[in-house]
């Protein structure tokens, strides 16, 4: 039944045959192994062997994803189907059957897992507790970006300096602000210390003007419970959000985390990167994203148009288009978190490319900071360049009438 199937996608690379690799991987990471077996009956098969669903070719590559010897080395887009009964919902189970044994097989030259098409039964992880909508409400931000900053330096402020650079960005007019993802709870830094410094500001704040602020804390460890102790010292304090490193807390932290939390939860994908960042190798963000959604993320930071790493504008639209599909519902749909080297240049690119939609949050660190006229400038300028986005305007001729906007030209855009 195809609500028993588990569909993954995988683009291979081989000397060899491409259709014939793909039927040794649905063998080896089913019931087969490399002979023959007794006790691999046509009723176990039935009931547990995954098997190929479709073969697509591709062009061949002059050249190996791994280091490999022969050639040339033929590409196809291969779906294999696993039984849900073989596998279970179980994130760990399928990571392990469906990606962690493929890497191995021998004969490959490269393997790149594309996308994952889960049965209904995997609804029952509980998915983003947030997400758009929640996000929305929590800034009380409707028919516009939320603009959110980070704390810079990333790294060496006290608590009470952190607390100043809160205020100003308070009162710059920001939606949001976040620890940077390597701030944590180090000694110069106690989360505890700095959730005391920064509360009140967030509290003052919003008794003078009536807008609270969303500040998302790091929170992350190793330990769950010790992730759970910040969670809580966050949560005691009236806060409500928290910045989660994903990958570094594993997907056992993610949900313990998640079926705790009562904090909006803003994932950093760091270290995504060694899984996707060879073309030929790894993952796309369709399936990367797919698990951790599933899991509870509720705002994904996913770089942006021209961003500062190494990340191409193409690939940064999948992973934002990724993010708007619903897996099951549209309340499975985490917040697009658009950022790396944002200042309100790319917002004309980034609202053409994404499907025209101001559902997400756009990110300046530098861009704000770094205005020429300060924090409220750097945010007032990448208000205005939506606002020019949304109307088809072009900034240069938005710019005209908006003084922000034409210094934060003249200072970035020559960039």
């Amino acid at each position: 039944m195809p609500d028993d199937l588990i569909k993954v996608t995988y683009r291979l690379e081989t000397p060899g045959d491409p259709a014939a690799l793909a039927v040794k991987i649905a063998s080896d990471q089913s019931t087969g192994t490399f002979t023959d077996l007794p006790g691999e009956t046509a009723a176990v098969k039935a009931r547990c062997a995954a098997r190929v669903l479709s073969v697509t070719a591709l062009p061949d590559s002059p050249t190996p994803s791994f280091p490999t010897e022969g050639g040339p080395f033929h590409r196809a887009d291969v779906v294999i189907g696993y039984p849900l009964e073989a596998v279970g919902t179980d994130i760990a189970a399928l990571m392990t059957i469906t990606v962690g044994g493929v890497y191995s097989v021998r004969g490959l030259s490269g393997v790149r897992v594309l996308d994952f098409d889960l049965p209904p039964a995997f609804a029952r992880h509980p998915g983003p507790q947030f997400g758009i909508d929640g996000s929305r409400a929590l800034t009380n931000v409707y028919d516009r970006p939320i603009i959110g900053s980070i704390i810079k330096p990333a790294l060496g402020l006290a608590p009470a300096e952190t607390a100043l650079m809160v205020k100003e960005l308070c009162e710059a007019g920001v939606d949001f602000i976040k620890d940077d993802e390597k701030l944590m709870s180090p000694g110069y830094s106690p989360l505890a210390e700095r959730i005391a410094a920064v509360m009140p500001v967030i509290d003052a704040h919003e008794q003078r003007t009536g807008k609270r602020v969303m500040y998302a804390w790091g929170i992350s460890s190793a330990d769950p419970d010790i992730m759970l102790q910040n969670h809580d010292l966050v949560v005691k304090a009236g806060g409500n959000a928290a910045v989660i490193n994903i990958n570094s807390i594993g997907y056992g932290g993610m949900t313990f985390l998640r079926k705790r939390s009562a904090l909006c939860l803003h994932a950093h994908r760091n270290g995504w990167d060694i899984l996707t960042r060879h073309p030929g190798l790894g993952m796309e963000f369709a399936a990367y994203g797919k698990i951790w959604r599933l899991l509870g993320v509720d705002q994904f930071q996913i770089n942006g148009i021209a961003a500062k790493y190494w990340e191409p504008d193409d690939s940064f639209v999948r992973s934002f288009h990724s993010c708007q599909k619903p897996i099951f519902c549209p309340a499975d749909r985490p917040l697009p978190v658009v950022g790396s080297g944002q200042w309100g240049g790319q917002a004309v690119e980034t609202y053409a490319r994404t499907g025209q939609t101001t559902d997400l949050m756009y990110l300046g660190g530098g861009g704000i900071h770094g205005h020429p006229g300060g924090a409220a400038r750097g945010v007032a300028a990448i208000r205005q360049a939506w606002e020019a986005a949304v109307q088809g305007i072009a900034l240069a001729d938005y710019a005209k009438e908006h003084m922000e906007l034409a210094q934060a030209l003249q200072k970035f855009g020559a960039k």
